[in-house]
């Protein structure tokens, strides 16, 4: 993995690092790099309230904000930013304000590489608006000074139209601390865990690899961004 000057992240919801990139940032962190993630929502509408109900809809919120700070802890990240927004609403916020928030966090950490979604790839309204927004304020920048875009890219024609991941992090050395990262989401992944744990401990060879690499494209700025 490439030394970066710092790594900035952006997900709509607690958990969404979890799956796809708590390796990369645990990796970044142990090789000395600076990184924030910017969390734009609490994940207050969560489907998971559990049977019987371990929460409420005004109760929740707090429960993943404590999740949120156990799976930031689980990675070593101190940079947290919880920026307020409301799940399930960020795709009706403001193109422009949402674009200004971004940019902000790009001016004040200055990194060389920001990671993402892929807009158009990767299926939640919440995601999209968030990887359309990151896109427009990297995109709006000068060519020479833009940070490098990672996007994580997970719908069902990815592969048909994108092609093989650009980059692909083996996290193996990490592996422990991503399972800590995405259990610290308990409310939420309890159902997947189980499931996941129990074919790691049978050796699943698709069960290793998905916890062990973690996959990104390169944004491609030939094709426009939105």
């Amino acid at each position: 993995m490439v030394k970066e000057k710092h790594v900035l992240v952006v997900f709509p919801h607690p958990d969404d690092e979890a799956f796809g990139v708590s390796g990369t940032i645990a990796t970044h962190l142990q090789m000395g790099t600076g990184v924030t993630y910017a969390c734009l929502t609490l994940g207050e509408m969560g489907r998971n309230l559990g049977n019987p109900p371990f929460a409420t809809r005004e109760s929740l919120p707090l429960i993943r904000k404590k999740e949120l700070q156990g799976a930031a802890n689980a990675m070593g990240l101190t940079d947290l930013r919880m920026m307020g927004l409301r799940d399930k609403t960020v795709e009706f916020e403001d193109d422009e304000k949402m674009t200004a928030m971004i940019k902000k966090l790009i001016d004040e950490v200055n990194p060389s590489l920001v990671i993402t979604f892929y807009p158009d790839y990767c299926v939640h309204p919440d995601h999209e608006a968030t990887a359309r927004a990151v896109v427009r304020a990297v995109g709006r920048m000068p060519e020479a000074l833009r940070p490098k875009l990672h996007c994580v890219a997970f719908s069902n024609n990815t592969q048909a139209e994108l092609g093989e991941p650009d980059v692909v992090h083996d996290v193996s050395a990490v592996r422990d601390l991503k399972l800590n990262t995405m259990r610290a989401h308990i409310s939420q992944t309890a159902w997947m865990l189980e499931d996941l744990e129990k074919r790691l401990a049978e050796q699943d060879p698709e069960a290793v690899k998905w916890v062990t690499q973690e996959r990104f494209y390169n944004y491609r700025w030939d094709q426009g961004y939105v």
